[in-house]
């Protein structure tokens, strides 16, 4: 499998992450064994060891930084918890959203039993309607959407898409099946279209603005064809 390189210098590098690929195996993963994990993917390709520096989940596509050495890892870490970076991720979501929304509920944490204050900025890129019935309907109806987090709480996006009752096609624990259904049975598309595309921060230990952007994946370019849509990178 190619491997995406968007930026690379002493401290880290950062690549596009494909679909349904785990950052890195942990014990209870399935399939150990036999799935390459991003990590392993970079080490086999590169021959380099790199250390996380944020989440991005299985199913999501795009950029994820990872340093070089353990020491690096907190100072990048700091553009995360102190909001010092933007993230634009893009989802192609059920129904017409709002030209523009904001998302601010809870969301809960690997501790099912706590909420955590969540935000999340939507701005509505483009729509479609499809003369393709979906129950109870006799067409369908999608979004293109930006979605900027401001915090970083797990599967967020996914969440708040969901509770604003947009949720993002392909999304298999928070969507709508029989639309993913639709999706695979006339497109042939079957990943969760959840992109992040765009990161905008200086660097912590160079101070250079960077802006660094991970193109679509194939499927991705295959939608903006067919519904007739721009890509917004």
């Amino acid at each position: 499998m190619d491997l995406e390189i968007i930026f690379e210098d002493n401290y880290f590098i950062a690549v596009n992450k494909p679909n349904n690929m785990l950052v890195h195996h942990a014990h209870h993963s399935r399939n150990m064994s036999h799935e390459v994990s991003l990590l392993k993917l970079i080490s086999e390709s590169l021959g380099l060891k790199v250390y996380p520096i944020h989440r991005l989940d299985r199913k999501t596509s795009g950029i994820i930084l990872l340093a070089k050495e353990t020491g690096f890892v907190s100072k990048f870490q700091e553009l995360f918890t102190e909001n010092k970076i933007d993230k634009n991720y893009f989802g192609v979501v059920r129904g017409f959203s709002e030209a523009t929304k904001t998302i601010d509920t809870p969301v809960k944490g690997k501790d099912a039993n706590i909420h955590k204050e969540a935000l999340t900025h939507l701005e509505t890129l483009n729509k479609v309607t499809l003369d393709i019935a979906v129950k109870p309907y006799n067409s369908s109806r999608y979004s293109l959407v930006k979605l900027m987090p401001k915090t970083g709480r797990m599967h967020q996006l996914r969440i708040h898409t969901n509770k604003i009752s947009h949720p993002l096609i392909g999304d298999t624990k928070y969507g709508d099946k029989n639309h993913d259904v639709m999706f695979e049975t006339n497109f042939g598309w079957k990943n969760m279209f959840l992109h992040a595309g765009i990161l905008v921060f200086n660097h912590p230990f160079t101070n250079e603005k960077l802006t660094l952007k991970a193109s679509f994946p194939d499927d991705w370019i295959a939608l903006f064809n067919e519904f007739n849509w721009k890509n917004p990178l």
